[in-house]
């Protein structure tokens, strides 16, 4: 199990805005735009991202975390799963 099946159209919906912004920066990019309003939208496509992946997290935990599925393995995939998403 996935774990994020009862919100995958809402992922879904939130991958696609930020795949908008990353094709935006391409056309920044493209038309010479200011290097900071660039790396600006970096920094708020990252941000997206940071949220989507939180999301998921959180999805994890709550359903994967709970009652007899609840395991020391699986604390230490979580962490290591938060622990590699503040690494950036």
């Amino acid at each position: 199990m996935s774990g994020y099946a009862a919100s995958r159209e809402e992922l879904l919906v939130r991958l696609a805005r930020v795949e908008g912004q990353i094709r935006g920066i391409s056309r920044m990019v493209e038309d010479e735009r200011y290097c900071i309003d660039v790396v600006t939208q970096i920094n708020a496509a990252r941000g997206g991202l940071d949220k989507i992946a939180l999301g998921l997290v959180d999805d994890h935990v709550r359903h994967c975390l709970v009652g007899d599925a609840a395991s020391p393995e699986r604390a230490d995939e979580v962490m290591g799963a938060v622990g590699r998403l503040l690494s950036h």
